[in-house]
């Protein structure tokens, strides 16, 4: 049965191709942990091709986590979180738009709700077109389906799988 993301759920995508990937990324979910008073679930590891960076750029590692917190979220409180855990983790913002970086951790969704700002979209206005989101989102959270949309993530990544046939990414083991 699908169901529509609560208010005190949050999904968060994360990713890395600088750097001991995999480490960073349990780290990463480890620093945030200790920041929020949720219980968090994690995907597995994914490995995928870079896309829309800039060339020569190394492989990803990417996952997903869903947030499931005691207390309603604050999108802008945990943006804020997440940017300085990004930071923590060495990660400096050049201006170049999908620059290599060691820790990459977007707000996909924050509870039933929606921001269209200079610091803040939800739902991530590009998350069901990124099969290195859709696929680790898929395994925390396939039966939720995100405000603006009328599917659910498993929906949307089954979708993706079938319209095409290099998605540029596989499970780590």
């Amino acid at each position: 049965m699908a169901t529509v993301i609560c208010p005190r759920s949050a999904l968060v995508a994360l990713g890395s191709n600088l750097g001991p990937s995999e480490d960073l990324i349990h780290l990463a979910i480890d620093l945030l942990q200790k920041h929020v008073d949720a219980r968090i679930v994690t995907s597995s590891l994914w490995k995928t091709t870079p896309m829309d960076c800039p060339e020569g750029a190394p492989s990803f590692v990417n996952a997903a986590m869903a947030l499931h917190a005691n207390s309603d979220l604050d999108p802008e409180s945990l943006l804020h979180t997440l940017l300085s855990i990004e930071a923590k983790l060495g990660r400096k913002r050049s201006g170049i738009a999908n620059e290599p970086r060691p820790m990459d951790m977007d707000l996909i969704a924050c509870g039933p709700h929606q921001r269209e700002s200079t610091l803040l979209t939800l739902p991530h206005p590009r998350f069901h077109l990124r099969p290195f989101v859709l696929a680790p989102l898929s395994e925390v959270a396939p039966d939720w389906i995100l405000p603006g949309q009328e599917k659910t993530i498993e929906t949307l990544w089954l979708d993706m799988k079938e319209s095409k046939s290099n998605l540029g990414l596989s499970p780590l083991t």
